[in-house]
Order: structure tokens, then C-alpha cells, then sequence
């Protein structure tokens, strides 16, 4: 498999600046095996410890502050020369060893010269005081956007078409059909690096639906294992509440939809659990397209999305038949799979969270409001051929001099009709660069 990630990591590498990294990201996204995989293409050797797996390594780190007399105990841990500069040492899980995890200092202040490169899948939901503020660098892994699924599916024609496209013209419809086609896949298998991987090996959906059933079951299972007890069972009601929370018309997160009653007071902890784990993501509301984004949110009004469309569409129970009925799996639950898909695309590339933008009376709502440069865009999310932008125009209208470009994600061709930049939906992951061109031709 081609993951961008280990484009960021060789840049890690190169830089004067470097300190310590801690690769976050959400479990079974594939940060041990990118960190594997970046050590083996860049490195002499590589020294993988792994907190959960050898829990007394502990000690070498609870006895000591001292980077040689740490680096001496792993040496014969790894039963082979851990050297600055040639090794690189991965410390896997490591928010299960806060020692550790706080030793990142000593070894970012008095041994620079040794390249460590961590893995955390909880560090959200677990850091506490001995946290080395100032002393890491940080690196965000997601599930395999969409460019990357075709690579690792075999279609790196495709893949490499998209990376290909400079300007603003149409798309062949014969490569169009194609990588529509092709996303309705990505609906299906998501980018869970192993469903992905039985997909291009097997393609044999009922494979890649047990190994999605299995992830599922498996962060509940963190929920009991690593949240505080009292919050495990709202954890649960948060989360499974996520597929008809998204199917409603208005996909403001209710916490009374999640259990009858509840209160924000009282599962705002689980909430934020779930987000810090990397499982959910939180998109506010916005007044205004100010900058930054963040001084104009509605701290009252949010939605939920989850980490992966697959998941999300396994979590829903929607059939794999829906593959075979036309636009049906963009449409289904009022387009939520295809707004899930667009802020999955979209949360790799942007500096800033994305928030939304809505009216009450009358009923007017843009899905994302995203910040390119020092621009604040606008940015609609269509399921199917059927464009009409009402939100989109009375956005315009309330912001006219806020709104250099419209952004619209659909089924239709790659175009720009007016100040309205229309993104078919397989090109989600070259939002950014299509901006960059469709600004400065206007």
C-alpha cells in the first residue's frame, strides 16, 4: 500500500527542527504498520516496542530519566545497536506508559540525534500532566482517503489521473463513470487499511463487511476497557445513535436523541471520549465566515460524523446491494454517507476544522465552512445530479463580500460556472489545489 503519511514522516526526518513525533490517529488506521514501513525505507534497521504488548519495558523508563541508560536496556531488548541517526526507535501504544511518554523530553533536550517516532491511538482520551508540552512534533493519521484506496485496489491509473488535474475542464465521462464507480466502492470498503487490503486481495465484500464488524466490535470493547466506568454505557448510547442522527434532515447533534432525557451536562465526558479516541468528529455551527473560524462558533449547536464511510455505512446496517441500485448509496439517509465521505476527505487537507453555517427562519443550511488560506468558503454537499443550491446562494447573498468562490461537491463534471466551483465527488481529496485554481481565474 502507497500512503501519502510517509511523505510527512520523510519530511520529519529531514528537519533541523526535529523532536520526537507522535503519530495520532484513531486504532486499525495503520500507524505501526506506516512507522514499520517508514523505518524499513528510510533507515538502517528499526527497534519496535510496543507498550501493550511488553508492559515491564516500563521500568527501564520508571527507574530512569537518563536517555543512555534507556537506549543501553532496549539495546539488549532489541538484541541488536540502536545508533543515532541510523535506527529509528518506535515506541508503539505509547499512552500506556506515561513514564515513557514524558521521557520524550529528555530525549528531544539531551539526545536530539536519535530519531523516535511514537504511536498513540487513545492520546486524546489519556494524557495527563506529564504530558513534555513543547517537546514533540505531531503527525495526524486518517483511514486511507479515496486516491489511496484506488492505489492500493490496483486502479493507480486513476489514482494518478486525479493527482494529475491542473485546471479547471471537464472530465471524460468515460473517466468519470469510472471513478464514480469506483466510490461506490470506497462506500462500501471504506478506508480501513485491512478491509481495504481483503478487498484487493479477495474482492469479496461479505470479507471486508467481518473485518468492519470486527473494528466496530472492537472499539466498543475499548470503551469498557479504557473510559471511566461511568461513562461506558453513555459512550454507547452516543455512539450507536450516530447513524439516525445523521439521517435526519436537520443533523444537529440531540443528546436526547441519543437516550430519552439525556443532558448535555451529563454525556458531554463520554462525548468527548469518543472524540478524543479519533471515533467521531465534532463540526460546530458558525454565525459568520470570520477569521479565525473558531471566535464565531455556536458552542450549543454541533454535529457528529465518524471516522470512516465504510464503518459508518456497516454501522447503519445499509446492504452492500445498495452498490448495484443506481446513485442509491450517495442518496441513502438523506446523502449522510456522501457528507461523512466529503469532511473525511476534507479533515486531512485543511489547517482549520471545519465548521457549518445555518439560518432557522427561514430553514437555510451549508453543510461546511472551510478556510483556505485567508479566504473562508463556503462549501455544499450534494448526493446526487441534482444541484440546486439554495443554501449555497442565500449564503452568497447574506455574505456577499465574504464569498470569493462557492464550493459544491455532486455527481456532475468538474466545472466553474460563475463563482461556483463544482468538485465531482471522487476529486473530494484535490479540494484545496481546484480552490487554488478556480481563485485565481476568477
Amino acid at each position: 500500500m502507497q500512503r501519502t503519511i510517509i511523505k510527512d514522516l520523510t519530511d520529519w526526518q529531514a528537519s533541523p527542527h526535529r523532536k520526537p513525533l507522535l503519530l495520532k490517529g484513531a486504532r486499525q488506521v495503520g500507524k505501526t504498520w506506516a512507522l514499520k514501513e517508514f523505518g524499513r525505507l528510510n533507515y538502517d534497521n528499526t527497534a519496535y516496542f510496543s507498550f501493550d504488548e511488553q508492559i515491564e519495558l516500563g521500568q527501564f523508563f520508571e527507574t530512569t530519566k537518563n536517555v543512555e541508560r534507556i537506549i543501553q536496556n532496549l539495546t539488549v531488548v532489541n538484541q541488536r545497536p540502536i545508533s543515532p541517526g541510523k535506527t529509528l526507535i518506535i515506541f508503539d501504544e505509547i499512552q500506556e506508559c506515561n513514564p515513557a511518554l514524558n521521557a520524550l523530553k529528555y530525549f528531544c533536550e539531551n539526545a536530539p540525534e536519535y530519531h523516535v517516532a511514537c504511536a498513540g491511538s487513545l492520546l486524546g482520551t489519556k494524557l495527563d500532566g506529564s504530558f513534555p508540552v513543547g517537546k514533540v512534533d505531531f503527525l495526524d493519521m486518517w483511514p486511507m482517503t479515496f486516491s489511496e484506496h484506488l492505489s492500493a485496489s490496483g486502479d493507480e491509473n486513476l489514482a494518478e489521473y486525479i493527482s494529475s488535474i491542473d485546471r479547471i475542464e471537464q472530465i471524460p465521462d468515460m473517466f468519470l463513470n469510472s471513478l464514480l464507480e469506483k466510490l461506490k466502492i470506497y462506500f462500501l470498503t471504506g478506508g480501513m487499511p485491512e478491509a481495504v487490503a481483503i478487498w484487493a486481495m479477495e474482492q469479496d465484500i461479505s470479507q471486508v463487511q467481518k473485518i468492519q464488524k470486527n473494528i466496530l466490535e472492537a472499539y466498543e470493547r475499548d470503551f469498557s476497557k479504557h473510559a471511566a466506568k461511568k461513562n461506558r454505557l453513555k459512550l454507547l448510547h452516543i455512539w450507536n445513535s450516530i447513524p439516525s442522527q445523521l439521517s435526519r434532515e436537520n443533523k444537529k447533534f440531540l443528546y436526547g436523541a441519543a437516550k430519552s432525557g439525556a443532558r448535555a451536562r451529563e454525556y458531554e465526558d463520554a462525548l468527548e471520549w469518543l472524540i478524543g479516541a479519533g471515533l467521531l468528529y465534532k463540526v460546530f455551527r458558525t454565525g459568520k465566515p470570520g477569521l479565525p473560524l473558531s471566535a464565531y462558533d455556536d458552542l450549543s449547536a454541533f454535529k457528529l460524523y465518524t471516522l470512516d464511510v465504510g464503518l459508518l455505512r456497516e454501522q447503519s446496517g445499509l446492504a452492500p446491494s445498495a452498490f448495484s441500485e443506481g446513485d442509491r448509496l450517495f442518496l441513502e439517509f438523506r446523502g449522510a454517507l456522501t457528507e461523512n465521505y466529503a469532511l473525511q476527505s476534507l479533515k486531512p487537507i485543511l489547517n482549520a476544522k471545519p465548521r457549518y453555517w445555518s439560518e432557522t427562519h427561514p430553514k437555510f443550511e451549508v453543510d461546511f465552512i472551510i478556510q483556505y488560506e485567508n479566504f473562508v468558503l463556503p462549501v455544499e454537499v450534494k448526493s446526487g445530479t441534482q444541484t440546486a443550491s439554495v443554501s449555497l446562494n442565500r449564503y452568497r447573498d447574506c455574505f456577499p463580500e465574504e464569498t470569493p468562490l462557492r464550493v459544491r461537491f455532486s455527481t456532475k463534471n468538474l466545472r466553474l460556472d460563475g463563482n461556483v466551483l463544482n468538485i465531482p465527488l471522487p476529486l473530494a481529496d484535490k479540494t484545496l489545489s481546484l480552490i487554488d485554481i478556480a481563485l485565481k481565474s476568477l
